[in-house]
């Protein structure tokens, strides 16, 4: 596999080559910001919005601002070397760290992977996902409250997300959707969740600890310019259950239709053609 490594100094790096020393703070604590992103037909779907999302956590996270300039020459280095090596997607990954935990007063870690998208996406794009809902202990408005919680932040502590594939799959499932503990949907593991009721797309509001998905702006955005009426409010899970369509948005995988949702058939009615909104709207 090709992976293509650049340097915060705009450099193609080998990918084999040490990157992190055994002391940075996004390693022994998870400490740091990571975004993710699709590289199609040799451009970088959705960038200025993943680097807004970047720019706003920082703050929230304690890190300094980044500089979009460096970050978009990485992004043009990377782009170039991957489109020398490979002709078909990959998978842009952005890592921002705190830096090294016995140098405070160093500089933050930076970096920039790309590699081939994985097989999963492809059969999620195909044919859709079944999917397991998971409780979890969040309360709904903890995140205005809470700030220290970081919620609706990309950060590097994801082990939790992970596990909670790994255990989905151990069932025999593809994916998993959040419920907070007044029962209210939240989000996937590494997605957004939207639903088309009644001939709109309603996903769950952002104040409520989801993550601010740069897929589902986008969608929203195209959706309303065609007359499609969109909604940010509560969605219950008996709500989901009889949803014309659930979807999981992402920036890889972009749209996969949920055909099951905790054993039941999920419906396939929409007069919504949400993958064609998705696949036209991911470039923005």
């Amino acid at each position: 596999m090709q992976v293509v490594l650049v340097s915060p100094e705009g450099e193609v790096a080998d990918p084999d080559s040490p990157v992190l020393h055994a002391d940075d703070l996004g390693i022994v604590h998870g400490d740091g910001l990571f975004e993710t992103m699709l590289v199609r037909e040799g451009r970088v779907c959705g960038l200025d919005r993943h680097l807004a999302r970047l720019t706003a956590a920082a703050p929230v996270a304690g890190l300094p601002a980044p500089d979009p300039g460096r970050i978009e020459a990485m992004v043009r280095t990377g782009v170039r070397e991957w489109r020398s090596v490979h002709a078909g997607e990959g998978m842009l990954r952005l890592v921002y760290t705190r830096g090294r935990e016995h140098d405070p007063s160093g500089d933050p870690t930076l970096y920039l992977t790309i590699a081939p998208v994985p097989d999963r996406v492809e059969s999620a794009r195909r044919h859709g996902v079944r999917a397991l809902t998971l409780p979890t202990a969040y309360q709904p408005g903890l995140a205005a409250t809470s700030p220290w919680l970081l919620s609706g932040v990309k950060s590097l502590s994801y082990a939790a997300n992970i596990a909670a594939l790994r255990h989905v799959r151990g069932l025999g499932v593809d994916d998993a959707i959040f419920v907070s503990a007044s029962g209210t949907v939240l989000e996937g593991p590494r997605s957004t969740v939207v639903a088309v009721i009644d001939g709109a797309l309603v996903t769950p509001p952002r104040d409520d600890g989801v993550l601010p998905g740069t897929t589902q702006d986008a969608l929203f955005e195209l959706a309303e310019s065609e007359g499609i009426g969109t909604d940010q409010r509560p969605l219950t899970v008996t709500e989901v259950y009889s949803a014309d369509e659930v979807w999981l948005l992402s920036s890889v995988t972009l749209a996969a239709r949920v055909r099951e949702l905790d054993g039941r058939a999920c419906g396939a009615g929409s007069v919504i053609d949400v993958a064609d909104l998705v696949h036209r709207s991911a470039g923005s």
